[in-house]
């Protein structure tokens, strides 16, 4: 079993806790501050730099900056990506077999490799695509 630091703990916790808000290292800041647990930025980033390489959270590279999501598999697990709502922004990791064919093709086929630790869908999940369909929001 890995040691696990007190801080890290705290930054694991806050991300379970946010399941489905991709969130900052400033967000995980001040929401471990507000919870009386407050862990420097540095700390911060060095916790989830570390929990990246582990596979235990993705990071979500945008224009904006990174964003972290808690990932409940370990290993570069190959078959979970991350959905992310284009209206909403909330984020869904899903673990799907499916993805293995698409991965091997891309790789058999155009000699590409993917990282899925790496890899975000975006579209519209099923409530904003709902509420598209009657108008409402």
């Amino acid at each position: 079993m890995a040691y696990t630091t007190k801080q890290q703990q705290a930054v694991l916790r806050c991300l379970e806790q946010r399941q489905g808000e991709p969130l900052t290292a400033a967000d995980l800041a001040q929401a471990l501050r507000q919870e009386g647990c407050p862990v420097g930025l540095a700390t911060i980033y060095r916790q989830l730099e570390k929990l990246t390489l582990t596979g235990q959270v993705h990071k979500i590279n945008t224009a904006e900056g990174a964003f972290f999501h808690l990932c409940g598999h370990t290993g570069g697990h190959r078959d979970c990506v991350l959905l992310k709502c284009s209206r909403c922004g909330r984020v869904r990791h899903v673990d799907c077999t499916h993805l293995q064919s698409l991965y091997d093709h891309l790789e058999r086929e155009h000699h590409f490799r993917i990282d899925p630790r790496g890899t975000v869908f975006t579209g519209l999940c099923e409530n904003c695509t709902e509420e598209e369909a009657h108008g409402t929001k």
